[in-house]
C-alpha cells in the first residue's frame, strides 16, 4: 500500500490585514418609521440601531466584496496573485450558481484561486475564518481571503416590525496567512437545528416562483412580498444572551485565556442590548473594548465582525497584536467562537 506523502503548510495561521466596504447611501430610522407603526425611541431602545447603509443598483454582492478585499489585501502587504483562496459568506447573492467567489476571485486578479461560497449566516465569517486557517495549516494554500458580504436590504420586509430597522448591507474581509506563532485560536463552533424556524426565510424560492399565489403573503397594498428574513425576536434573544456567552466562555477556555486577558470583544453586531447583555454575563473588566458598529451600520449578518473589526482598527480604539474574542451567531441556528490576534 502506497503511502500518502504528508502535506507541509505553516506551522500557524493569523489575520494579515482587514478591510471593509458600507455603502454610500445612509438610511436614518426615520426612514424605515414610514412603513412601520413605531418610533426612533423604540428602535434605539430595543437594538441601538441609529443608521444603516443600504446598497444601491452597482453596490452589489461581487463590487462590495472587491471593494473590502482590495483593502484587505493591501492591509496585508501581498499581492493578489499569492491568494490561493477566496471563501465568501453570504445568504443574499440570488445567484445559487456559480459561486459569487469565483467573480471575485476573477476581479481581484488572484491567480486561479480556489473559491467557493459557505451559507452559516451571521455566523458565516468564523466558520470562513475556521476553513481558512486549516487551509493555512495544512498547506493548501500561502494566503486566503475570507469575506462576509450581505445585501440585506434585499431581504427585508419593510413592513415587519419585528426586523425591517434591523438590516443593513455591507462586506468585511480579511487575509489569512502564515504564523510563526499561534494567532487564531481553536473554534467552537455548532448548530442548534431544532431552533432552525426562529429566524428563516419567508417562504422558499420555488413556493414564490411557481407556488399558489393565494397563499404567499401581501403587503398593505395588496402585492404579494418578496421572499425576506423573519424571525422570533425574543426566542433569538433569550438564545443569543444565554447559550452563545455560554460559547464564548469556552473558546476563550480552550485558548487558554481568561476575561481579564482579552483586549478586544467582538461580537456578531445583531443588537445591542444582546452585547450589553454578553459583557455582562461574561464579566468582562472596563479595559475591553467593546465593537458596538450596529449603531450605525445595522445587523449585516456575515460581514458584521469583520465590519466592526476593521472600524476599530481604523478608529485607533485597537490597534495590532490585540487579542480578541469574535463570536458570530445566527440563523440555523448556528455559532462560532474564537480567539484572535488582530493584524
Amino acid at each position: 500500500m502506497a503511502k500518502i506523502k504528508p502535506s507541509k503548510g505553516a506551522p500557524y495561521a493569523r489575520i494579515l490585514g482587514v478591510g471593509g466596504y458600507r455603502p454610500t447611501r445612509i438610511v436614518p430610522n426615520e426612514v424605515i418609521l414610514e412603513r412601520i407603526d413605531s418610533s426612533d425611541e423604540w428602535i434605539r431602545s430595543r437594538s441601538g440601531i441609529e443608521t444603516r447603509h443600504w446598497a444601491n443598483d452597482e453596490e452589489t454582492v461581487a463590487a462590495m466584496s472587491v471593494e473590502a478585499s482590495g483593502k484587505a489585501i493591501a492591509d496585508a502587504g501581498i499581492a493578489p496573485e499569492q491568494i490561493g483562496g477566496v471563501i465568501v459568506s453570504t445568504v443574499s447573492n440570488f445567484r445559487q450558481t456559480p459561486a459569487v467567489a469565483t467573480e471575485i476571485a476573477d476581479k481581484l486578479g488572484t491567480n486561479r484561486a480556489a473559491a467557493f461560497d459557505i451559507s452559516a449566516g451571521c455566523a458565516g465569517f468564523g466558520y470562513g475564518l475556521t476553513l481558512a486557517k486549516g487551509m493555512i495549516v495544512e498547506g493548501s494554500a500561502a494566503y486566503v481571503l475570507v469575506i462576509g458580504v450581505e445585501r440585506l436590504s434585499d431581504l427585508t420586509d419593510p413592513e415587519d416590525r419585528a426586523t425591517a430597522f434591523l438590516f443593513g448591507d455591507g462586506a468585511g474581509a480579511v487575509v489569512v496567512g502564515p504564523s510563526e506563532e499561534p494567532a487564531i485560536g481553536p473554534t467552537v463552533w455548532g448548530s442548534e437545528g431544532d431552533k432552525s424556524e426562529t429566524i428563516k426565510q419567508t417562504v422558499p424560492w420555488n413556493e414564490f416562483a411557481v407556488g399558489d399565489l393565494s397563499k404567499l403573503p401581501v403587503d398593505s397594498k395588496g402585492n404579494i412580498k418578496f421572499p425576506a428574513i423573519t424571525q422570533e425576536g425574543q426566542a433569538v434573544f433569550r438564545w443569543a444572551v444565554f447559550e452563545m456567552a455560554k460559547v464564548a466562555q469556552e473558546a476563550l477556555e480552550v485558548a487558554g485565556i481568561s476575561p481579564a486577558d482579552l483586549d478586544v470583544f467582538i461580537p456578531h453586531q445583531a443588537n445591542e442590548r444582546i452585547i450589553d447583555s454578553m459583557v455582562k454575563t461574561l464579566k468582562l473588566p472596563e479595559h475591553v473594548t467593546v465593537a458596538r458598529d450596529v449603531r450605525t451600520t445595522g445587523n449585516t449578518s456575515a460581514a458584521s465582525i469583520p465590519l466592526a473589526m476593521e472600524r476599530l482598527l481604523a478608529t485607533g480604539e485597537a490597534k495590532s497584536g490585540d487579542t480578541a474574542l469574535v463570536i458570530g451567531f445566527g440563523a440555523g441556528l448556528v455559532y462560532a467562537a474564537t480567539v484572535v490576534t488582530l493584524p
